[in-house]
């Protein structure tokens, strides 16, 4: 569960606010809309609720405006913009600078072996650098452990928009308990369906036909819009069930 307050941009945040981990050697994890300056202080950077999870040791402010603040281990879905010699240049919204993809950062990538990406192609990628200073640089695959581990090129399939507040509740571990969202449970039940979530307020879907995949897509959309508690997203879920 997480903790909330209200946050104005500019504001300092005092050590007593700070999530206490259960381990010393657990780091603080800063998310979007915080900026830490060493050596210890921590700005907020938007405005709205500030939330805690103690258990993850994390703090970050939530934001649903549709302008993304890339922020480093963030997943996206970003769209091939172009190339040049050793890098895809990709859009992650219209609001930021292209974000930088090399073309050699994918599982077990060689020249030879490299994906052949072209303008307009959909990719799940993680942020690996982000800076005021710089272009955010992204890949498809962990620095750490050379594995995809589920990102890559997004074939076929759909791209909603959500809000970012949105996103963030379908990238929680657990989306029922925690983020209260029952849509995707309900609806898979009877349609089958691939998501990629991007934490700039994107979401992929592919399901076994177009009418499936828009079904999904609709169900996300209206649950964000008017704010669905579990009930009403239940009654949605079996509205657009009998479509099927």
């Amino acid at each position: 569960m997480t903790a909330q307050t209200l946050v104005m941009p500019g504001q300092v945040l005092s050590k007593d606010g700070l999530p206490v981990p259960h381990k010393s050697s657990v780091p603080l994890k800063l998310g979007p809309g915080l900026r830490h300056t060493p050596p210890s202080t921590i700005t907020t950077t938007l405005a709205g609720p500030l939330c805690i999870d103690r258990k993850k040791n994390a703090i970050w402010v939530e934001n649903n405006s549709g302008r993304y603040i890339p922020q480093t281990n963030d997943v996206i879905i970003a769209t091939v913009h172009h190339s040049s010699t050793d890098w895809y240049h990709c859009s992650i919204t219209p609001h930021t600078t292209f974000a930088q993809l090399p073309q050699l950062a994918f599982e077990g990538a060689t020249k030879k072996t490299r994906p052949q990406l072209a303008s307009g192609g959909l990719i799940y990628a993680r942020v690996v650098a982000a800076s005021k200073h710089l272009d955010p640089e992204i890949a498809c695959y962990n620095p750490s452990t050379g594995k995809s581990e589920g990102l890559g090129e997004l074939k076929g399939g759909m791209v909603f928009d959500i809000s970012l507040g949105m996103a963030r509740r379908l990238l929680l571990n657990k989306q029922r308990e925690e983020g209260k969202l029952v849509i995707l449970e309900d609806i898979a039940e009877q349609v089958a369906f691939e998501i990629a979530v991007g934490r700039n307020g994107k979401v992929w879907i592919k399901a076994n036909g177009v009418k499936e995949t828009l079904l999904v897509g609709k169900a996300l959309q209206t649950t964000d819009e008017d704010v669905l508690n579990v009930d009403e997203q239940k009654k949605l879920a079996k509205k657009l069930l009998r479509q099927v």
